[in-house]
């Protein structure tokens, strides 16, 4: 059965990735604005400094005698790195000055005042003297990325520190929000059929407390049915226990009075079917006190003289001479919170299934030990695991022509769930290479 996801783990994973979503798009759709406005401001820059530098530009080079080779601003100066480097052309396209960082060479530009780009610089050319001189400034391009990628940057890198924050925050407040939910699904997971009493929580939201009162209506409903169905079982059973006690009387003292002959042999048949009925009433009184909930006491006892008094019980039976053996551990305490009414049904039903199912000849061994243990085990046909479960089963039976009800290890499974205890089958049974064991862990 494929495991069903947490609701807060959800919320937690579609917020959180949400808010990351969003976070990015909005980082990269700053970043993407933060290129153009750089771009315009970058090439506000060059246009600027090409009209403010032009004039100084033709004064000196008309104030300075003519040389054939270009002139080199700035050498006496501090080298320096330069974001801005400029050429002076005339219209030929030779250059007449440049700056210390700008080439030689002319930049691969046209002469005419705009923009241009090449594949390392973003140029800008102005003209001057009717178009006999041009200045164009140039600009990196690596310079405009550097600066598109930190401003990139400082918008990304505090996604680092808000994005767990941000994560924390959601956490705390999905936490807070769901935690009636997750008090009423404690609430609902504590009632089974061992407990319907009504939740009568108060305190929670207007959209769960609707729920927590159809739940309430719900249990009060399914109550008074097991009520009723339990009262109907337990009165039923009062009500047949003692004509079917009569009748059996009656047929055993006519079986006493009737010859032998066909008449005495359907005498026994009666008698052994109302023997059965007899037996299946008791089962049914006992599943009647196991559903209405009896299990764990309000303070511990001690369960060994129960043991002792149940297979005491058993032995004096004819029937079961020599057939039972009990083996308790030195101490000769075993301390639990448990029902002793409820233990001793337990008991009572494992013990008679293991005698009426094992072998005749071999007895039927009862062990109690101070960890909470209590095995019983016969001797017998192997049962096959696939059947070992279903036999807590009501009125499931295995192959057996044995008499039973088939509610005997259903009664006890039940009421040793209600203890809080373990019942542990086994075939064939520990040491041997036949048998069946029912072992109860009491912890």
């Amino acid at each position: 059965m494929m495991r069903s996801a947490s609701m807060t783990r959800k919320l937690m994973l579609w917020l959180g990735g949400a808010t990351l979503l969003f976070w990015v798009c909005a980082a990269t759709f700053g970043a993407l604005v933060m290129r153009e406005e750089f771009d315009e401001v970058f090439d506000s820059a060059l246009q600027e400094t090409a009209q403010r530098l032009m004039p100084l530009v033709v004064d000196d080079l008309f104030q300075r005698a003519h040389s054939p080779d270009p002139r080199r601003m700035g050498d006496g100066v501090l080298e320096h790195e330069e974001y801005l480097t400029y050429q002076v052309r005339d219209r030929e396209g030779r250059v007449l000055m440049h700056s210390h960082d700008a080439p030689a060479q002319p930049f691969d530009a046209p002469l005419g005042r705009g923009f241009w780009d090449t594949a390392t610089r973003r140029i800008y050319t102005e003209e001057a003297v009717s178009g006999t001189l041009f200045l164009q400034i140039a600009d990196p391009l690596a310079h405009r990325r550097e600066a598109t990628i930190e401003g990139a940057l400082s918008l990304v890198l505090p996604l680092l520190v808000l994005a767990p924050l941000s994560m924390a925050v959601i956490w705390i407040v999905i936490r807070r929000a769901l935690g009636p939910i997750e008090v009423l699904r404690r609430e609902i997971g504590a009632r089974d059929g061992g407990n319907l009493s009504p939740m009568g929580m108060i305190g929670l939201p207007v959209e769960l407390g609707t729920i927590a009162a159809s739940v309430d209506r719900l249990l009060e409903r399914l109550r008074m049915a097991l009520d009723a169905e339990r009262e109907f079982a337990a009165n039923s059973a009062h009500e047949l226990r003692t004509p079917i006690a009569g009748a059996l009387a009656q047929t055993q003292r006519l079986i006493a009075e009737l010859p032998q002959g066909a008449a005495k042999a359907r005498a026994r048949g009666i008698e052994t079917s109302l023997s059965s009925l007899g037996h299946l009433v008791e089962k049914l009184l006992q599943l009647a006190r196991a559903e209405s909930g009896i299990g764990i006491a309000d303070h511990a006892i001690d369960l060994v003289p129960a043991v002792r008094l149940v297979v005491e019980d058993f032995r004096r039976r004819p029937e079961n001479a020599g057939r039972l053996i009990l083996d308790i551990d030195g101490s000769g305490t075993l301390i639990r919170k448990v029902d002793v009414d409820a233990f001793a049904i337990v008991l009572r039903n494992l013990i008679e299934n293991a005698l009426i199912h094992g072998l005749p000849d071999t007895p039927v061994t009862v062990s109690a030990r101070i960890d909470g243990t209590i095995a019983i085990a016969n001797a017998g046909p192997v049962i096959p695991v696939a059947e070992l479960q279903a036999l807590t089963k009501r009125f499931k039976r295995g192959a057996t022509t044995a008499t039973g009800s088939g509610l005997g290890l259903a009664i006890a499974a039940m009421l040793i769930q209600r203890m809080g205890a373990n019942l542990e089958l086994a075939s064939p049974a520990r040491g041997r290479e036949n048998g069946f064991e029912a072992t109860i862990r009491i912890p």
